[in-house]
């Protein structure tokens, strides 16, 4: 059977399968229809090599993937578990139009195409651009892309907005992550790895039922590894990762035409994590007694090395990332009519407890930075997946409430003054006038406290169409109707060493100083209404079993909010005015083909797309105002256009490859009140300049990036990658020895909101190897990632107070271990 055939392709990212599963005993699965193999059972075409036979349930219902006109990378247990992309971070690497970015939990992003969240933009006011879903449950908060995959089927990430079939609007595409479900039938698996960095590893799940009608499955999974950077002021390694996680389902097939699963689940981090370490220092516009090297010497103060690739710090702040996510969920399907409705109920917990070091040195600067959250959130969503002659559908409602609660501290230490005061500054209320620079009192045990506050409900009517015009031409057109609230509150008190408050404007020169390291400000409830419509036309073509001809135009957006990281403050007085933030609205074309070739042992898939974003959520800087720090908002209009190639190949069942390629052309159209980047930032002028490098004053407040590429996106992307197996002989049994490479490259991109010479990060190419030996039921190989050492930065970043400070974080070096699995 093609189930016992090798290292299966995957639709369009086509990763080569690690080994065959047995066929399992028959169960009690709907039949799918695929074209050239009739009667086929989900479960069994799920198994299959062949690309046309991945099943896939991005419209809500099984189909196979090269059935579908949307832009589809499909990665099945078997490549999740032999490449070792256990999460999102690793995922990416087999999929070049997926990024992720994270410098911990709260502050990390997904983005498809380069679009969904701004790189290095975390705020509790805004909603996501690339939506997460598990198991058909909604997860609002981007920390759940850092935790281990548990107990999972497939990924499927779809690119391009998904607004009429999901429950939550999103413009960049979504996540969609199937867990394995309960079966009637016992069995289990269990897997453990052990690799260098002290890296171990352990999953494990069984199933199985418990009654006539009722079947459970549980599963773990518990990951660990030493930190890559060592601190030589606490003697420990840093950047770590511990990570466990537990997930149950219970299945409850309750009559012939009904179906309840109830699920939960509980995922916990809690690494010595997360420090960004010294890259470089560049020339800004302060005084060059003002910059990292000048301050630097003041202080006596020498960085453990210049070499980011030495890997070691002195971070002084106590460091923590404890992440703690899980919910439960009830998911009932009912076979009504000619479809299906589904209900889908979940309550989801996050509880966020960091500590950082924000000032990146070793140094008593800023000795508190952090923002311990939590959130609870609940979903529901009622879904009818029918059909009629000619025709199918989807009409849906969806409802969504999130309560969040961030209770923020940061704190200034003994270092401040001299690094953040200018040496100007005097106190003229004090005799003789002092520099307030040299009196490390003026800052020491400034704190300010924040309570930060969102209750945020959206509520959607959706609906799509599937219309067969004849056998080979259909047309899909979508609606949903959107409503969101938001109200927020943001409130920062700050108070001085010695516990007096520091005013919002006005007061002594300490007291101006004081304001200037940490602004006090507030602004309560706060409220964002809003209707928002989204319709999008698909129409396909078929002009042959193994060729797919599609066109879609999406009209979307992304829901506005509030600005829960403060606002300017002008003479004392908060500018409640920029504290909402209007909508994004989002135009997108797409065209593709999808095809398959040479007896189906070949697919290629072909996508190009044109994305129009007007109101693009950015940080921005305002020179009305007089803002010296950004603050968000919207720039006026953003396009991204590109073209992607999947391409995957069979010759035979012994060898397979693929290559995935993506072309990224992203760019800000029009954007006038930018951040300037750090080499024309510091002197604080307030003017306003064009593009870096452009003539203009010498310290601009606000940079005109217009034509200046997006941050975080490559121009070019790769992942590729092929298998090689021969049958083998061992421990008297029949399998196969193979050997395996996969690999990603990516070009040169930004890793600064305003393009800076100091934070575009170099391209880089990331090769992996593994060999083994295989059965039906049992796998061992050894593996290395990283296999040529590249050195590689994951982001860069901007320090405070543009002293030219850059920090970042060194990607993984080079790993290698030893992976044993076996099932039943």
């Amino acid at each position: 059977m093609l189930a016992h055939t090798l290292s299966a392709l995957l639709a369009s990212t086509a990763i080569a399968q690690t080994a065959p599963e047995p066929v399992a005993p028959p169960q009690v699965t709907p039949t799918v229809s695929v074209p050239g193999t009739p009667e086929r059972d989900e479960e069994d075409v799920q198994r299959s090599s062949v690309a046309s036979d991945i099943i896939v349930t991005a419209r809500r219902r099984a189909e196979a993937v090269q059935d579908v006109p949307i832009a589809i990378s499909v990665v099945g247990v078997k490549e999740l578990d032999s490449t070792g992309s256990f999460n999102v971070a690793r995922l990416q690497q087999l999929q070049p139009t997926l990024q992720f970015y994270s410098s911990n939990p709260r502050n990390s992003s997904v983005n498809i195409r380069g679009l969904g969240a701004p790189l290095g933009l975390t705020n509790d006011g805004i909603d996501q651009g690339v939506g997460v879903y598990i198991d058909q449950v909604y997860f609002s908060r981007v920390a759940v892309a850092t935790l281990d995959f548990l107990d999972v089927q497939q990924v499927e990430t779809l690119r391009g907005p998904q607004g009429t079939l999901y429950g939550k609007n999103t413009v960049a595409g979504a996540i969609n992550i199937t867990s394995k479900a309960p079966s009637f039938n016992f069995e289990g698996r269990a897997e453990v790895t052990a690799g260098n960095l002290a890296f171990k590893q352990a999953k494990a799940s069984v199933s199985g039922p418990i009654s006539d009608n009722v079947a459970v499955r549980l599963g773990l999974s518990t990951t660990s590894r030493r930190g890559t950077i060592y601190n030589v002021k606490t003697g420990t390694y840093i950047n770590a990762q511990d990570n466990i996680g537990f997930r149950g389902a219970l299945l409850w097939n309750a009559s012939d035409s009904l179906k309840l699963t109830l699920s939960g689940d509980y995922n916990r981090q809690d690494p010595a994590c997360c420090a960004q370490i010294f890259v470089r220092n560049g020339s800004t516009q302060r005084a060059l007694n003002r910059q990292y090297d000048a301050l630097s010497a003041q202080q006596n103060y020498v960085v453990p090395s210049r070499n980011p690739f030495d890997r070691v710090t002195d971070v002084d702040a106590e460091l923590a990332a404890k992440n703690i996510l899980g919910g439960v969920s009830l998911r009932g399907e009912l076979e009504l009519g000619s479809g299906t409705l589904t209900s889908v109920t979940a309550w989801r917990f996050w509880d966020w407890g960091p500590k950082n070091d924000r000032d990146f040195t070793g140094l008593p600067i800023t000795t508190k930075s952090n923002n311990p959250t939590k959130q609870n959130q609940y979903t529901q969503e009622f879904r009818y997946a029918g059909k009629g002659n000619g025709f199918d559908y989807v009409l849906g409602v969806f409802g969504f409430y999130q309560d969040i609660h961030t209770t923020g501290i940061q704190q200034q230490g003994s270092a401040a003054s001299r690094w953040l005061i200018s040496p100007t500054a005097r106190d003229t209320t004090a005799p003789g006038s002092p520099l307030l620079y040299l009196d490390p009192t003026v800052l020491n045990g400034l704190t300010a406290n924040n309570d930060i506050r969102l209750k945020n409900f959206s509520g959607a009517v959706f609906g799509k169409l599937n219309w067969d015009l004849t056998d080979q031409f259909t047309i899909s057109p979508g609606l949903r109707v959107n409503y969101d609230n938001k109200i927020g509150s943001y409130v920062s008190v700050v108070r001085d060493g010695q516990g007096n408050l520091v005013p919002t404007g006005g007061g002594t020169p300490r007291q101006v100083e004081q304001r200037t390291a940490i602004q006090p400000q507030a602004f309560r409830d706060e409220a964002y209404k809003a209707w928002n419509l989204t319709y999008d036309l698909t129409a396909s073509y078929k002009p042959t079993r193994d060729v797919l001809l599609y066109a879609t135009y999406a009209h979307t957006f992304k829901s506005g909010g509030l600005n829960l990281n403060g606002v300017p403050v002008v003479g004392g007085v908060v500018q409640t005015q920029l504290a909402q933030i209007k909508p994004e609205k989002v135009d997108h074309f797409e065209v593709g083909v999808k095809s398959q070739f040479w007896d189906r042992r070949a697919t290629l898939n072909l996508t190009a797309y044109w994305t129009d974003i007007k109101d693009y959520q950015a940080i921005v800087n305002d020179s009305s105002t007089s803002a010296l720090r950004g603050y968000l908002a919207n720039a006026p209009k953003v396009r991204v256009r590109g073209v992607e190639a999947d391409f995957s190949v069979r010759p035979s069942d012994r060898f397979n490859v693929y290559v995935n390629g993506a072309y990224t052309d992203p760019k800000y159209v029009d954007f006038k009140n930018a951040p300037c980047p750090p080499e024309l930032s510091g002197g604080g002028s307030g003017a306003v300049i064009g593009a870096p490098g452009a003539p203009g004053t010498n310290s601009p407040l606000v940079c005109n990036i217009s034509g200046q590429l997006l941050p975080g996106i490559s121009k070019w992307a790769f992942s590729y990658g092929g298998e090689y197996n021969v049958p083998a002989r061992l421990f008297g049994l029949d399998g196969q020895a193979y050997v395996a490479a996969d690999a990603n490259s990516r070009t040169t991109f930004s890793s600064n909101a305003s393009r800076s010479i100091y934070t575009d990060i170099n391209g880089y190419t990331l090769t992996n190897f593994r060999a083994g030996y295989r059965t039906d039921s049992f796998n061992v190989f050894g593996w290395v990632r990283n296999a040529f050492d590249a050195k590689y930065f994951e982001l860069l970043a901007t320090t405070p107070g543009n002293t030219g400070l850059i920090a970042g974080n060194p990607g993984d070096p080079r790993t290698y271990g030893l992976t044993i699995s076996a099932s039943f």
